[in-house]
């Protein structure tokens, strides 16, 4: 069935044959976040099937070397690096088990995507093209190293914990930016603040009420350091934008939240389950249709789907206390979600960011968890800083965990000089230098092993994160010339 499909899928004749190849086999293996044991069992023995080093570290980075290529044994060694971990998200009609159902990628007009749920092109692409690099025989390279680090996309784990002992290359191509054409020399760091209000829940509804469960779908969701700068709504603003309404001018209490789930992601669904008084059941049910019309309005040439619905339920066996329901809901609408501040230096960069990426209620709990991000240090830990005290004044254990350091631009750096030379010769035009304000793994691995020169490129992936994701298959194919370019131009040490 593996080989079957592989082989019949036409992606498979699609050029650069051996990076398809590859994808094709790393959709048939689910990786989401957590769940990466069986690519890294196909990682390793993909490189000792080709009789090359193969080294699995402490944290499950995998590490494969290939000997330089004759002639170029004194190059500076290269370091191709991807992450194995995908996000998985998915359309809410859609049936899909990311830890054991495979994606099924197609062609559409020009790119390859998947139906209903996040691609992975982010980053089986990148690791795709490094695997195409070691079992190709033809090209012309100095010593090669290919390193897939684990769990990128819930905190960069693999890149923190990497052992910088096993690293022998000095020049670290990132492979996991999503433009073709730029060449990325910076990038934001990052911290997790989750905010956890504790509580023994009421066991009496209020006599009377009636249960309504409320849904807000058709989000477009997306990247929350690539998207954050488009605007797009954040399903948990504004599902608790209509809570503190419902409480404040309805009576409502509230049951249960859902909203989210991923930190990295700007959330595209919430839902929730109140009480009101039965006898003012059809107003909330025409209030929630009249605050569709509002978020249309608002998202308009933004969000084109919203869809923000209500209808009655059975009654919930208990409540959240409402002393403790209204500081949830007065913290999250009081909280700052999206863009805090652009870069002074490129004022078309973000520098500082939060998402809002889920909210979620549970047995005596409700947490909510945000992805802080910034160019700057200062500024990420004064934005974590702000939202806790916000938190905090609601009552709410306030916790940061996974903090990583931004990538500081170097822009003397030989090997982006040589890239930039490799893409002119190429392609008849210059790449663009930029920093971005998305997590990228560089500034972690450079503190593990120090000295490193780093530049981060891939191929055009559009909307990564959610499930419109999708790569464009002419920017695979120049990906591919522009690196195996690179490598065969690597100069002496």
């Amino acid at each position: 069935m593996f080989n079957y499909f592989i082989m019949s899928n036409p992606i498979q004749n699609l050029y650069p044959a051996g990076v398809w190849k590859n994808f094709l086999s790393i959709c048939e293996i689910p990786h989401p976040s957590g769940h990466v044991e069986n690519l890294r069992n196909f990682l390793t023995d993909f490189g000792r099937k080709l009789s090359l080093e193969t080294i699995v570290d402490k944290t499950g980075n995998v590490i494969i070397r290939k000997p330089a290529t004759k002639g170029m044994e004194n190059c500076v060694g290269v370091i191709l690096q991807a992450h194995m971990d995908m996000v998985p998200q998915k359309n809410n009609a859609t049936q899909h088990d990311f830890v054991k159902d495979p994606i099924k990628p197609y062609i559409d007009n020009g790119w390859v995507t998947a139906d209903g749920t996040t691609l992975g092109a982010d980053n089986g692409i990148g690791m795709a093209t490094a695997l195409a690099v070691l079992e190709d025989n033809t090209l012309i390279h100095g010593p090669i190293e290919t390193l897939f680090t684990v769990d990128e996309e819930t905190g960069m784990y693999g890149a923190i914990g990497l052992d910088g002992d096993l690293i022998n290359g000095r020049i670290l191509l990132n492979m996991d930016s999503e433009q073709e054409g730029e060449l990325y020399v910076g990038c934001a760091g990052g911290v997790n603040m989750t905010a956890s209000f504790q509580y023994k829940e009421d066991s009496e509804v209020p006599e009377g009420d009636v249960a309504v469960a409320i849904s807000l779908t058709g989000l477009k969701g997306g990247h929350s350091g690539l998207d954050i700068i488009l605007g797009r709504a954040n399903a948990n603003k504004l599902m608790f934008r209509f809570l503190k309404h419902a409480v404040k001018d309805f009576e409502a209490r509230l049951s249960y939240v859902d909203g989210g789930t991923l930190r990295n992601a700007i959330p595209r669904e919430a839902s929730a389950i109140i009480t009101i008084p039965g006898e003012i059941v059809e107003d909330i049910l025409e209030e929630v249709s009249y605050y569709q019309d509002i978020f249309q309005d608002e998202f308009r040439g933004i969000e084109e789907n919203i869809v923000f619905e209500a209808k009655v339920v059975e009654l919930p066996k208990t409540l959240i206390p409402e002393e403790v329901q209204d500081d949830i809901i007065n913290s999250v609408v009081g909280c700052f979600n999206g863009v805090v501040r652009m870069f002074p230096d490129m004022p078309s960069i973000v520098e500082t960011s939060s998402n809002l990426a889920i909210v979620k209620s549970t047995e005596g709990m409700t947490e909510v968890v945000f992805l802080i991000r910034s160019l700057n240090e200062e500024q990420k830990f004064f934005l974590a800083s702000s939202l806790e005290s916000v938190f905090t004044l609601g009552g709410a254990k306030v916790e940061f965990d996974g903090s990583y350091p931004g990538w500081d631009p170097n822009v003397n750096s030989p090997i982006l000089k040589l890239m930039k030379d490799v893409y002119e010769k190429d392609f008849n035009k210059e790449p663009e230098v930029v920093v971005i304000h998305a997590g990228l793994e560089c500034g972690i691995i450079g503190s593990n092993v120090p000295g490193l020169d780093m530049i981060s490129f891939g191929p055009t992936i559009k909307h990564p994160h959610s499930p419109d994701e999708k790569v464009n298959i002419d920017s695979v194919e120049k990906f591919w010339k522009f690196t195996t370019d690179i490598l065969a131009n690597i100069p002496n040490q």
